[in-house]
């Protein structure tokens, strides 16, 4: 076979295309049993078809079939496994979703539970991946300020390096439980609105004016402005000019957080 060919047969890839959602992942993997054929990447409908390609296949994101998948799962694995999926698939990076299909079928296929067998490269990339959305979630549930605004609701603009939000807001909702609060995340213009009885997930028309982590003070309640002062004021005060460390604080209080602490106007 000429030296073409050769090459040909060995990059022909099987791709699926679907609605990039984390359901339609595990639809993904519903339709790979099924069809006994499994894909070597993962494309989001409508993206070009790569070169090489020897087989498509269009991947229709079923209730039934995510359900099917994620129970299987929750026999196969542990919860703290199933929860290293979810997060791994909130760190947003690319290929992150090529590498939560693998991760599935391999525990699936295996007679013995290889959830942590750090070993394996997709394994301990799932979990290191996990890890840093996970840490990201708890810095949110730290550095969250929420500012008053005229309408008595406590809003709280945020822009995390991955998508963390959803990790916290059980943590926001029990804590913040008597009052009326929005935790919105302005790099992915999306948020979640609390009124009180159920939590919703909301979209602004206009977030441009959150990218400075502040609301503008015609926006804020009347007392805000004070309070933001007495804090700040309170915060220098205690203060000892001797022991300040600004590496320390960086390590500890990543800088990119700053800009929506009062203490740090």
């Amino acid at each position: 076979m000429p030296s073409f060919f050769r090459i040909n047969a060995l990059l022909a890839m099987r791709v699926f295309f679907y609605d990039k959602t984390f359901d339609g992942l595990l639809s993904a993997v519903f339709d790979a049993y099924s069809r006994k054929t499994f894909p070597d990447r993962l494309l989001e409908e409508g993206s070009i078809v790569p070169l090489f390609t020897e087989e498509t296949h269009r991947v229709d994101t079923v209730e039934e079939k995510t359900r099917r998948v994620w129970t299987a799962l929750e026999k196969k694995i542990s919860a703290q496994a199933c929860n290293m999926l979810t997060h791994a698939w909130l760190s947003e990076e690319p290929g992150c979703d090529e590498l939560i299909f693998r991760y599935i079928c391999k525990n699936i296929d295996s007679r013995i539970s290889i959830e942590m067998n750090f070993g394996d490269a997709d394994v301990l990339k799932l979990f290191q991946t996990a890890k840093r959305v996970g840490h990201e979630g708890h810095y949110l549930r730290m550095f969250v300020r929420f500012q008053k605004a005229a309408d008595d609701i406590f809003f709280a603009p945020v822009s995390p390096r991955y998508n963390a939000l959803p990790l916290t807001v059980d943590h926001f909702r029990d804590r913040f439980s008597d009052q009326k609060w929005i935790i919105y995340d302005v790099k992915r213009h999306y948020g979640y609105y609390y009124d009180l009885r159920k939590v919703e997930e909301i979209t602004l028309d206009d977030d441009k004016h959150l990218l400075g982590g502040k609301l503008d003070e015609e926006m804020m309640a009347a007392d805000e402005k004070l309070f933001q002062e007495l804090w700040k004021g309170y915060f220098k005060a205690m203060t000892i000019k001797e022991r300040i460390n600004p590496r320390l604080q960086r390590q500890h209080m990543p800088k990119r957080f700053w800009k929506y602490l009062t203490e740090k106007q």
